[in-house]
């Protein structure tokens, strides 16, 4: 019977060694995940954070500094941008970006100082007309 808390007087390599051998003995280590493969990239050096790479990637999440961040949020915006259909659309996805990048660029965050500048919104809405052939509205 193993207990959840070492008990007194016995070293923590055998208390350790008992409960793994125990667990083995029950079954409790049959069909893990993974079982049988080979470990992914043994043998290659590993930073100190190469545990939170790892799970990072396997729960497809990501982190960057908020500066960083809007970088990649003006991308992703831009590229709803190019394929939105209708004017509305782009102002509204536009709008909410250069908000974003407003209030970083006004209040600061962690990381390395903005270099965005907020958008010329009609600048942009007068380019997705142009790429898409459509006439200014008078």
């Amino acid at each position: 019977m193993t207990t959840d808390r070492k008990p007194p007087g016995v070293s923590w390599e055998s208390w350790i060694e008992r409960r793994i051998r125990v667990g083995i003995e029950r079954g409790e280590f049959d069909d893990l995940p993974g079982a049988g493969q080979p470990l992914d990239a043994l043998g290659e050096p590993r930073d100190d954070n190469w545990w939170l790479k790892e799970k990072l990637r396997r729960e497809e999440l990501e982190f960057l500094p908020p500066t960083l961040r809007i970088r990649k949020d003006l991308e992703d915006a831009r590229a709803v941008v190019r394929r939105a259909r209708d004017e509305q659309t782009v102002r509204v996805v536009l709008g909410e970006i250069d908000r974003q990048i407003r209030d970083i660029n006004r209040f600061g965050a962690a990381g390395p100082p903005s270099t965005l500048s907020p958008l010329d919104i009609d600048a942009e809405v007068a380019r997705w007309r142009r790429e898409r052939g459509i006439m200014e509205a008078e």
